[in-house]
């Protein structure tokens, strides 16, 4: 599959790397196409490894990792294009984090709204999948890294969007049985928020190596 992953921290070189090593080809994108932590991605993951603009990852996508920072998705977003996301499943990871008054961060969306909902009412051509925001990013490529069951949440519109998002997920590792599909994109808005919870859990546990799991009888 041809993947665009916007983003070049932590996640998005952690996803990016991992779809290339499953043999997709990959586009990252980042504000220049001359970005130093772009080049170094593309060196270093090698294979079908690509790089270039917001856009230029969109445009040569069927399917779109947003992966930058949360205060920054929308400008992101815009400078990949509309037209570049339209109809296209759009897996939005990133989580709207505000670190302006130091740690801990606070959340800039929260409450009766998500990142989500605003990325989906920005792009509403395209198919807004929320997924794989809840945990390290370490762990969202290997979840086996964790002993026992634990689970990765998906929520969006769009069945058929939240499917393929699926099916990479199983190729991630994930167990069908470990995929949660919350429903519709406004369950984003948990997700994010959970976000605060998980810094506590960090600094308790002193790792960031950790997931949750849902059970019921």
């Amino acid at each position: 599959m041809r993947i665009g992953v916007m983003g070049t921290g932590a996640v998005g070189r952690r996803i990016a790397g991992k779809l290339v090593e499953l043999g997709h080809e990959v586009t990252m994108g980042s504000r220049s196409a001359e970005s130093e932590a772009l080049l170094e991605w593309m060196q270093e993951a090698g294979g079908d490894a690509r790089g270039g603009t917001f856009a230029d990852a969109a445009s040569a996508a069927e399917l779109v990792f947003n992966c930058t920072s949360g205060m920054a998705s929308l400008e992101a977003l815009a400078a990949a294009g509309a037209e570049n996301l339209a109809g296209k499943v759009l897996v939005d990871v990133a989580n709207a984090l505000d670190f302006s008054q130091g740690m801990p961060p606070t959340l800039s969306v929260c409450n009766d709204d998500s990142l989500a909902e605003r990325i989906q009412a920005a792009f509403p051509e395209a198919r807004v999948v929320k997924a794989l925001n809840t945990m390290n990013n370490q762990v969202m490529t290997e979840p086996g890294r964790l002993p026992g069951a634990h689970n990765v949440f998906v929520c969006g519109e769009d069945a058929d969007a939240k499917a393929a998002v699926g099916e990479l997920l199983q190729e991630f590792g994930w167990a069908p049985e470990q995929i949660v599909d919350l429903g519709g994109i406004a369950a984003a808005r948990g997700t994010e928020m959970y976000l605060p919870l998980w810094l506590c859990l960090m600094g308790s546990l002193g790792t960031a190596d950790f997931n949750i799991q849902v059970r019921v009888p």
